[in-house]
């Protein structure tokens, strides 16, 4: 029965993580430009991190449908944070790319998120923080394997 409750408590923990990430989705989206729609902050950050990216490619890791995706690259398209260019590879396709503005702005968004959590986890060892970031990282791996359809 302990376990069963303490599976309880990793669920409303977990969800509340979730709306907390969300809500820092936005006013990371929000800082990055005041335009910018939280789901296009997920794609920016995904072209600015591994791109330059085909959407097709954005469309299977977020696992939206492609006209969504063509939606959200065209909203930071006209936000001047991404530039399409085309593929060498194939000249019918687009290679998706964070411009050098977006790039500052997302590392400045996330330097500001380090020195907030290192604010807030100030009373954390290092001892503390690594097992927390270990273990939570064994958690996600663990999902990992077992999510192939779970509710």
């Amino acid at each position: 029965m302990v376990r069963v409750e303490t599976l309880r408590e990793l669920e409303h923990e977990v969800a509340v993580l979730i709306r907390r990430v969300r809500r820092v989705i936005g006013e990371r989206a929000r800082a990055v430009h005041p335009d910018l729609q939280p789901p296009s902050y997920l794609i920016l950050a995904m072209v600015a991190e591994e791109g330059p990216l085909r959407a097709s490619v954005l469309s299977e890791t977020f696992d939206i449908d492609k006209g969504a995706i063509s939606r959200q690259v065209k909203h930071l398209l006209d936000l001047g944070l991404l530039v399409a260019d085309k593929d060498p590879s194939d000249a019918r396709a687009s290679l998706l790319s964070a411009t050098d503005e977006a790039r500052s702005r997302l590392a400045d968004v996330v330097e500001h998120r380090r020195k907030y959590l290192d604010e807030r986890l100030a009373d954390w060892s290092d001892a503390d923080l690594t097992t927390f970031v270990a273990e939570l990282s064994r958690y996600n791996a663990s999902l990992d394997r077992t999510d192939q359809g779970a509710p």
